[in-house]
């Protein structure tokens, strides 16, 4: 519902960035009768970068209720359609010779799970302790939610270079293609290679210490996390004539037990077709200390032998799986590190990977992202919200939900250590065990699956109050 007060519909918002956080910021705006532009560097929404085969995207409970108050939601299942749900915990199994249970979540009966495949695109869904929770490919999403765009106020090949402050009432955006737009608010929305991430960060960037090591980190600030995902898609009957024993088809799975490496599979398409994530991280040098140099892309093709050159020590069925991957990718992940000092600098902000790209261990994101976004549209449609006040509302935007992303961030970083040999209780035991894994994830996706989303807007608005703003 769009908000009466006219200072409000005056505001002029720019949105970088038209991916799924981007985008759900733009319409949740528009919704609240926000003048607010879209600038996307592709040429039309679902050129997605991220188009890759595999390169999916978990929304859990806290992202489903951010799309459901925004009155996305119905849109966005629409478009996956999904069949009926069935219960689908994950499992952990050892990645060598046998793949021996190490640790099976308990089944619950009200957490169930889909999974869909529509052409190369992947959608996985979920209902989590009574909570809609689902995994979907992105270009999905943006299809779900593209009908809803303002064709007039969407604006495509604009690729943020930098931003400028014409006044102290405007912030510029400047664009490849030689041309600018002003707004009293830009919001940046431009992913892991932010260039409005550098803006916001440029006035204190120094020499950072990265993972407790002193190293020239780029204004950027997203680096190299020493990790390579190779990802794919295998059918499930190239499994069955390899004589492959372990059930890929039913549930969510994880192959650890290396120190560094870790393959993570959910079944598709009715168990016919397995997702394929294979994660594997050096440890022996810190985060960013050899960067993909920059005349390289971040995505690259592989050949199968030298992915199963990658795993040679993993188990039959594990690396059985990985051989029918006929034509792998491999993902160089990157993250923000260290974890930014402010979200926004006047009247600029970044959400979601801008602000707190993270590895993608505990699949949370996008939900991050949406989290940002909603806050951001709740306090700017605010009836009290105007031209005047709008750093102070951005300030409040930063003071609550930066703790919460960059805690999410370490997290995510935390996981892929359990994941890999080098949690808390596999320090301290020497082995991976079951009773450690389960002590070390355990109620780790409780307080950002079910995280009071209310409360935040509530002490946002208390800040502002407090400050004469409000």
């Amino acid at each position: 519902m769009a908000f009466d007060n006219e200072r409000t519909k005056q505001l002029k918002v720019a949105v970088v960035g038209g991916g799924m956080c981007g985008l759900v910021a733009a319409l949740g705006l528009r919704k609240a009768g926000i003048d607010v532009d879209l600038y996307e560097s592709a040429r039309r929404l679902l050129e997605s970068k991220f188009g890759e085969i595999g390169a999916g995207v978990g929304l859990g409970p806290n992202a489903i209720r951010v799309l459901e108050q925004l009155e996305l939601l119905d849109d966005v299942l629409a478009r996956i359609a999904p069949e009926m749900p069935v219960p689908r915990p994950f499992r952990y199994l050892s990645g060598f010779e046998d793949h021996e249970l190490i640790y099976d979540y308990p089944t619950n009966t009200e957490d169930k799970g889909l999974g869909i495949h529509r052409s190369a695109e992947v959608a996985y869904l979920c209902i989590c302790e009574r909570k809609l929770m689902f995994y979907t490919h992105r270009v999905t999403f943006l299809e779900a939610l593209v009908h809803l765009v303002d064709s007039n106020k969407t604006h495509f090949n604009k690729r943020c270079i930098g931003l400028s402050i014409p006044s102290d009432s405007r912030v510029q955006i400047n664009f490849a293609d030689g041309t600018s737009a002003e707004a009293d608010v830009a919001l940046g929305a431009d992913g892991i290679r932010s260039n409005v991430r550098s803006f916001v960060v440029a006035p204190a960037e120094q020499e950072n210490s990265v993972n407790g090591n002193e190293i020239k980190a780029t204004v950027m600030r997203a680096v190299f996390t020493n990790t390579y995902a190779y990802r794919g898609l295998v059918p499930t009957e190239e499994l069955r004539k390899l004589g492959v024993k372990t059930d890929f088809t039913k549930r969510p799975i994880c192959l650890t037990g290396s120190e560094k490496q870790h393959i993570i599979t959910f079944p598709i398409k009715n168990g016919t077709v397995i997702n394929v994530v294979a994660f594997t991280c050096e440890r022996s040098y810190p985060w960013g200390a050899k960067p993909i140099p920059q005349d390289k892309p971040w995505v690259t093709p592989r050949t199968t032998s030298e992915l199963l050159a990658e795993y040679a020590g993993f188990g039959r069925d594990a690396l059985m799986l990985l051989s029918c991957i006929a034509k792998p990718s491999v993902w160089a992940v990157h993250a923000v590190d260290p974890p930014l000092e402010a979200y926004v600098r006047g009247r600029v902000a970044v959400l979601g990977d801008a602000a707190h790209g993270m590895l993608p261990h505990l699949g949370a994101g996008a939900g991050q992202a949406l989290e940002d976004a909603f806050l951001l549209v709740k306090l700017l449609s605010h009836p009290k919200a105007h031209t005047d006040n709008v750093e102070v509302i951005l300030k409040a935007y930063d003071t609550i939900r930066r703790p919460r992303g960059n805690m999410v961030l370490t997290t995510s970083t935390k996981v892929g250590d359990i994941y890999e040999g080098y949690g808390p209780s596999e320090l301290s035991t020497g082995e991976l065990t079951p009773e450690g894994l389960r002590a070390d994830v355990e109620g780790i996706w409780d307080d950002i699956w079910h995280h009071d989303l209310e409360a935040d807007i509530e002490a946002a608005i208390a800040l502002l109050v407090d400050a004469g703003a409000f």
